[in-house]
């Protein structure tokens, strides 16, 4: 990861808002737009109060691709082992049309993955109007999940952009597809509040101006 991929990362893993941000580094809400954004970057006295505020050292905001860090704080476990299954759990499983298992309730769709003490199992009901649940387990310990609420609203959706518009799914925004993302006549959106910990978020999908899917989204880690 670059530093305006980091930046965007661990800002919203402690849940702070471009503009509490800025507020605790003591600048403009701009500036730090502009550093996400890769269009500037912070002095020398800016790293030192990001890394204070972030809880990261400067040396890790300022090395390309280093990913292991504390997003949490006060001595916790870091979260960037879970991210890391839980984005490679998601480009494995029903984004990706693969891995799907034996249903687990009546008439459901469940897709697993696993890679050494983790495990990800999906699960849902439903279909143009759909609920379910991820959840993640280390060691055969429930330590992730995340419960998911959609429908369709118009019969252009495509299915297939949805999966596509998943499998994009970063650091910077991991609970279910990117920010943003657009690919011809149709963008994805997503917005979340809170950090991996706790979040609450909503997704939705438009072809051109008019919105043809809704899904909203709540989770976090499990303790």
């Amino acid at each position: 990861m670059n530093f305006a991929e980091k930046l965007i990362m661990l800002r919203k893993a402690k849940g702070f808002s471009q503009e509490v941000l800025a507020e605790k580094l003591n600048v403009s809400r701009q500036a730090v737009a502009k550093w996400e954004n890769g269009f500037g970057f912070p002095d020398i006295g800016n790293l030192i109060s990001i890394s204070n505020v972030l809880n990261v050292t400067v040396d890790y905001l300022v090395k390309q691709n280093e990913c292991s860090v504390n997003l949490s704080g006060g001595g916790e476990t870091a979260t960037d082992e879970l991210v890391k299954f839980r984005l490679e759990a998601n480009v494995n499983t029903y984004a990706a049309f693969a891995n799907e298992v034996a249903p687990t309730r009546l008439n459901s769709h469940d897709f697993s993955y696993s890679r050494g003490e983790y495990t990800y199992h999906d699960t849902y009901v439903g279909g143009e109007q759909f609920a379910g649940e991820e959840a993640i387990f280390k060691n055969g310990k429930a330590v992730y999940a995340m419960n998911y609420l959609g429908r369709v609203l118009d019969q252009r959706f495509s299915g297939n952009f949805l999966k596509e518009a998943l499998r994009k799914a970063d650091f910077a925004h991991p609970y279910r597809g990117p920010e943003y993302y657009q690919s011809g006549e149709y963008t994805y959106k997503s917005s979340t509040t809170g950090s991996v910990e706790w979040f609450l978020g909503s997704e939705e999908i438009y072809c051109g101006d008019v919105k043809i899917y809704e899904c909203y989204y709540h989770g976090g880690i499990l303790k």
